[in-house]
């Protein structure tokens, strides 16, 4: 079995997530409106002005398997920031592995560490292996919206395993 480590993403990062983010593109069906190119994504996840995050799961050996960006949204009813997750993505090597679900318990550990009221994202309504884990680790889609939130009590178990 793989093992896996999660570290901060560097600008030294920046064709890896431009080629992830590609590929989630393409998964998506929408490669054609990638816009972001190694020099965007290396000032706007790591300018002086980015107000977005980013890890890298990799294989031991270094092999990178995935990805997650994010930044902190805020919410008026809590008065309180929360965690949105703006993209994840494992590579197809990966998939099974558990790694997605690494990724989301790191951000949730994260959401908890600093003091966030939630943690949410969307989904594509078509996307149905992602539905599958969302709904496993106990997030619930929001009514209006295709979006998931871990909040509360299952944000805290969630995030303790």
């Amino acid at each position: 079995m793989t093992a896996y480590n999660i570290r901060p993403a560097s600008v030294s990062d920046a064709a890896t997530i431009l080629r992830f983010i590609r590929e989630l593109a393409d998964y998506e069906k929408a490669l054609h409106e990638v816009a972001a190119t190694e020099e965007t994504i290396a000032a706007s996840l790591f300018g002086e002005s980015s107000v977005t995050r980013a890890v890298i799961c990799e294989t031991e050996a270094g092999e990178p398997a995935g990805f997650a960006v994010w930044f902190m949204s805020y919410s008026t009813w809590q008065a309180k920031n929360g965690l949105y997750l703006e993209d994840l993505y494992v590579t197809p090597d990966h998939r099974g592995a558990g790694v997605g679900k690494m990724l989301l318990r790191h951000l949730a550990r994260l959401a908890i560490e600093e003091g966030c009221g939630r943690f949410e994202w969307s989904v594509l309504d078509w996307n149905t292996p992602a539905i599958r884990v969302y709904d496993a680790i106990g997030a619930e889609p929001q009514s209006e919206w295709v979006r998931y939130r871990l909040s509360g009590d299952k944000l805290k178990q969630f995030a303790e395993g």
